[in-house]
């Protein structure tokens, strides 16, 4: 059997994917408790994942949705993370309120599960530069993928991780839609 370059490599990211959701689920906890979902989608549920956020970026004028979009369309498959918004169940204080109940009435999120999304980002991203697969983390591909109804309704922060191979990263030169802060 004879396998083509793009064959090879579409098949190699989709693995790179199943890793990357694998490495998120054994990523350590700080609370101990596994707050993070996780998930890869390609095909027409990534396509349709770029035309909301296309909605997105025509209902708010943020370019770097439409910006981002294009790269979920160039992209073999998205990784998708994000953390559910339960409390941790004491009063740690981390979040910046005095309680689980007083973050969880004004909407906030749980300090730990956050710091927790954070680190199975991180380890999901060294697998895929392990491996040499092109990525980029992408908070509008998150965004995307909660509108999507990807995630749990308690999901309210996720990122999304397309992941490419080619030649040259399609995750550089994307000055579009850039965002200065004072």
């Amino acid at each position: 059997m004879i396998k083509n370059m793009e064959t090879a490599e579409r098949e190699a990211a989709m693995h790179v994917a199943d890793i990357m959701v694998a490495a998120a689920r054994t990523a350590p906890k700080g609370s101990g408790k596994d707050k993070i979902i996780s998930m890869a989608i390609s095909g027409e549920d990534k396509d349709r994942l770029a035309e909301i956020m296309r909605e997105i970026y025509k209902e708010t004028g943020i370019e770097i949705f439409n910006r981002d979009a294009g790269n979920v369309d160039k992209s073999h498959v998205v990784v998708l993370m994000g953390a559910k918004s339960e409390p941790f169940g004491f009063a740690c204080g981390m979040c910046g309120y005095e309680n689980c109940g007083k973050m969880a009435k004004a909407g906030a999120n749980c300090a730990f599960n956050i710091t927790d999304l954070g680190i199975a980002v991180g380890s999901a991203v060294s697998i895929a530069a392990d491996n040499r697969v092109d990525n980029r983390v992408m908070y509008t591909v998150g965004q995307g993928g909660i509108r999507m109804g990807c995630f749990p309704e308690d999901v309210r922060v996720a990122y999304g991780i397309p992941l490419s191979t080619g030649s040259k990263s399609i995750f550089f030169d994307r000055n579009a839609g850039a965002v200065l802060m004072d």
